[in-house]
């Protein structure tokens, strides 16, 4: 019974030492640890620790019995009572040192998988982190993209706006020409019509000339 004591007690050291380093053979054991705190795994080892906290009460109380037996003797105690009680006691320290370390092995191996949970979840949210940095500074460089593309746009209208004042300056200047050209063709309209009625009226005063001298030329004749 000592000797398994020893043993397992020697077992949960070397587990909680494995437990201090972080080695590959860590992640093995708490591999193993997972495998066991599935399914039937938990009931059995709460079975098995229930068990080594029953037998330790009674060796403690086995313990108890031998001291009230030797008290009632009047402090005589045969050495075979006394060999049993040195066993009983150590077999009660050790089994109650193997449950301090099996609590201890529980509360690392959930502490370790804990801190491994928050370490995937703090490089999950470092990437996502950087992903939406990424994302910014694409979307950024977009932006200037847009920026450029539009002041282009706006240097584009600016020059559009100057042709157009230039060619509305143009159309005006030949509104006004054709204007004036109209007014001047009006004027020539004018003078031809004068004109034509001073002819049309200077061959009436011909004609008329005309007959005068052709009749005073008949009463010659006559």
């Amino acid at each position: 019974m000592i000797q398994l004591l020893f043993t397992l007690i020697f077992a949960e050291m070397a587990l909680i030492i494995i437990f201090v380093f972080k080695t590959p053979l860590r992640k093995l054991v708490i591999m193993g640890l997972d495998r066991v705190k599935r399914g039937r795994g938990p009931i059995i080892v709460k079975t098995v620790a229930g068990t080594v906290f029953v037998v330790m009460m009674s060796t403690i109380y086995s313990v108890a019995s031998i001291h009230t037996r030797w008290v009632d003797e009047g402090g005589d105690i045969t050495p075979t009572d006394q060999i049993l009680l040195a066993q009983h006691l150590l077999e009660a320290s050790l089994m109650g040192f193997s449950l301090f370390l099996a609590f201890m092995i529980d509360k690392l191996h959930h502490y370790i998988r804990e801190l491994s949970i928050r370490r995937k979840t703090m490089e999950a949210v470092k990437k996502q982190n950087r992903a939406f940095e990424d994302g910014k500074s694409g979307a950024s460089e977009e932006i200037k993209t847009l920026e450029g593309e539009a002041s282009a746009l706006r240097e584009k209208i600016r020059q559009l706006e100057l042709e157009l004042e230039e060619k509305a300056k143009e159309a005006s200047s030949a509104e006004a020409n054709a204007g004036a050209l109209k007014k001047q063709s009006e004027g020539f309209l004018l003078e031809y019509d004068r004109l034509l009625e001073e002819n049309q009226n200077l061959r009436s005063q011909l004609q008329s000339l005309d007959r005068t001298l052709s009749r005073s030329d008949s009463k010659k004749v006559s």
